[in-house]
């Protein structure tokens, strides 16, 4: 009986020290998993790398820039989901298609709102990161509002409060987009530098940071003059902002470990070709570029512009393959940079401001600086598709000799006064058109600006201007990502028709609705 009892007793005991250890052995074990290298919180500044990589890398220049490269027929898409959406077949239409450039917005959109609320009470070191964070965020949204339409903003951030986010209307975001440039704009100009190295865009530089508020100013006050002309103002945005390629805004890339995105996306997919619509639009001008843009995709060897035709993927019609037509040299330019807003683009909108003002002579010249700046910034990605790391490794393309900026400046102004000249002269603001289509051209990322102008045309009535000549249906926006048209009602009722109605809904600025 004696032994029963201790044994029920030890029981007991062991019972309570067990209970005992269970109580606390939670809050233990939660200190024993804990990753101490996991960081979980950080300041404002630290999180501004990270808007700027991810919109560069996966936004601008990510699958956005890919496949709009082939909608606007930069390129041909020649294999695989590439070679679909040349096709117009269900790619263009299928919410996966940008599933994950989708995801990737909204990621940023809500580090964008968490470093702002951060920096607040981070005040006064903060200021500087509150004012780069605005800005990120105003160039996310307008990106994501111009190839969506309507989009979640107003709700995104708190899960728990708000797990369906409603769609904020187009003409609203754009409004949010001028009120976050404008607030960046007055804290850029009187506080000091507080982020610096964490800066990768302008180091810390409250006067460069002003200047390309100034620039996305002009390129959405544009954006917008179908629904509210001011071209007035898009002048003096651009004068109030570059004065030269050095003050552009753009990430830079060193190769092999950091690879621009385009040179990324065909080193792995090997799914885009030179195509047959953009080398016609070069040989129509005698445009010089034609002699400089174009390698064999299987052998590496250099083609001039003559020499090209029959070895390019016809547009709209391509046979599926790889190895088969040539490449653009952006497809191996490993280091080219991806631009935010360059010092090309903005003079082609000055001068596209300058034509419809009827300002010729003025837009003329500006015409002429942006085509000036466009060459050289073409031999770059030259010079970067000549050494890129990646490529050399495998004893690199076949080799040009890369012109210096004076050269290229002096190649862009014979090529200006033996062909732009006359043409612009007959149809000023046509050729001023024309020449932004092909200076946007390349691995910089800037498809989607010539995407939003071609829709910004057709809106106008406008639409011949580029002569396209995919036989397919041209998407006048992109469909919603997957994820929320399956998760969220009110993103699923705004994917109509299976998706077909990216081929027949404009977006807000171009005269839609939505």
């Amino acid at each position: 009986m004696k032994k029963i009892f201790r044994l029920l007793t030890s029981g007991l005991v062991l019972s309570a020290l067990a209970f005992s250890f269970t109580a606390c052995s939670e809050d233990y074990m939660d200190k024993i998993n804990e990753d101490k290298d996991s960081a979980k919180d950080a300041a404002s500044k630290f999180i501004i790398p990270d808007l700027m990589l991810r919109t560069a890398q996966n936004v601008i220049g990510g699958d956005f820039n890919t496949y709009i490269g082939s909608y606007v027929e930069y390129w041909a898409g020649t294999h695989n989901q590439l070679y679909q959406a040349e096709k117009r077949n269900a790619e263009v239409r299928l919410s996966s298609t940008f599933n994950n450039g989708w995801g990737d917005i909204f990621y940023l959109i809500r580090n964008a709102k968490l470093t702002i609320d951060k920096s607040k009470s981070e005040v006064p070191e903060a200021v500087q990161a509150r004012a780069i964070a605005e800005t990120m965020l105003a160039y996310i949204l307008a990106e994501a509002t111009d190839l969506f339409g309507d989009i979640p903003y107003t709700e995104v951030g708190n899960a728990w409060d708000t797990p369906y986010p409603n769609a904020d209307s187009q003409e609203s975001i754009y409004t949010e987009v001028f009120r976050l440039l404008d607030d960046a704009a007055a804290t850029f100009a009187t506080n000091p530098a507080s982020v610096g190295g964490q800066d990768f865009i302008y180091g810390g530089s409250n006067t460069a940071w002003i200047k390309f508020i100034n620039g996305l100013k002009a390129r959405y006050t544009l954006r917008l003059n179908n629904r509210s002309s001011n071209l007035a103002k898009v002048i003096e945005y651009v004068d109030a902002s570059f004065s030269s390629a050095a003050e552009q805004a753009s990430m830079p890339y060193s190769g092999t470990n950091n690879q621009n995105p385009l040179f990324d996306f065909e080193w792995s997919r090997d799914g885009i070709s030179s195509c047959t619509s953009m080398w016609n639009k070069l040989m129509e001008r005698n445009d010089p570029r034609a002699d400089r843009v174009y390698w064999h995709s299987n052998t590496w060897a250099h083609y001039d512009g003559v020499d090209a035709e029959g070895v390019l993927a016809p547009t709209g019609s391509p046979t599926e393959s790889q190895g088969q037509y040539l490449y653009d040299v952006f497809m191996f330019a490993e280091k080219a940079p991806v631009h935010f807003l360059s010092y090309h683009e903005l003079m082609f909108i000055k001068a596209e401001a300058q034509a419809r003002l009827g300002k010729t002579a003025e837009a003329k010249e500006s015409l002429k600086e942006a085509i000036m700046a466009a060459f050289v910034n073409l031999e770059i990605s030259v010079d970067a598709g000549i050494n890129a790391p990646s490529v050399l490794a495998y004893d690199g393309i076949e080799p040009i000799t890369v012109l210096k900026p004076n050269e290229s400046e002096a190649l862009a102004e014979e090529y200006f006064d033996d062909t732009v000249e006359a043409l612009f002269d007959a149809n000023p603001l046509k050729e001023v058109m024309l020449q932004k289509y092909i200076g946007l051209w390349g691995g910089n990322g800037e498809a989607v600006e010539t995407y939003a102008d071609i829709r910004r045309l057709k809106a106008e009535g406008k639409g011949d201007i580029y002569g396209l000549i995919n036989p397919g249906k041209f998407p006048l926006r992109c469909p919603y990502g997957n994820d929320d048209v399956t998760a969220n009602p009110n993103i699923e009722k705004l994917y109509t028709d299976a998706g077909n109605y990216v081929f027949t809904e404009n977006v807000w600025w171009a005269g839609g609705s939505r």
